[in-house]
């Protein structure tokens, strides 16, 4: 077995409708079992992230993103910063990702490159299953991730599912969806 060089998280609730989109990716990405790559579920809180991040080379989080004017199923890497929602203050009733940047910082438990992987959702509604349009997008984010990983990865490559770079945005009018 090979020791984990990079983890792959998954963020989202699987039961506000489009924000279960980095669940989904995470567990297809799961089974395509790439050697030196972890693959979790988690709902953004900081201290989970903390815990299976520190250490690695690379962090690939996969979120939903909500922005104005969006097109739900758009995949896009986005600045960590983005993931904070506008006006939003910390605080211990609602922390979430955006808080593990800063407290990884404080706590000296962040690897080594952050890399965010977004999808555009119209939907967060309470209840199951993504709308057509992001679940579409999930084989996109998959192959986003995926080339992530091979210009990071140190010695053998992933599958080569995509060719070309990850589409990068960084518009001020993106959010992440409320605190989950």
């Amino acid at each position: 077995m090979t020791e984990p060089w990079a983890v792959v998280i998954g963020v989202g609730n699987e039961y506000r409708g489009d924000d279960g989109v980095g669940p989904a990716v995470a567990r297809r990405l799961e089974d395509l079992r790439i050697p030196g790559v972890f693959v979790t579920v988690s709902e953004g809180e900081p201290t989970h992230l903390l815990d299976v991040w520190a250490g690695m080379d690379l962090a690939v989080v996969v979120d939903a993103i909500l922005c104005g004017p969006g097109v739900p199923g758009q995949v896009r890497g986005i600045d960590f910063d983005m993931l904070r929602p506008p006006g939003a203050a910390a605080s211990s009733h609602a922390l979430g990702i955006q808080d593990a940047l800063p407290l990884g910082r404080a706590l000296g438990r962040l690897p080594g490159k952050i890399v965010v992987i977004a999808v555009d959702v119209g939907c967060i509604d309470p209840g199951v299953g993504l709308s057509e349009p992001v679940a579409a997008a999930v084989p996109r984010a998959i192959e986003a991730v995926v080339r992530e990983l091979r210009r990071a990865e140190p010695t053998a490559r992933p599958p080569d599912t995509a060719e070309g770079p990850a589409e990068s945005v960084t518009s001020p009018l993106c959010t992440a969806p409320p605190p989950r």
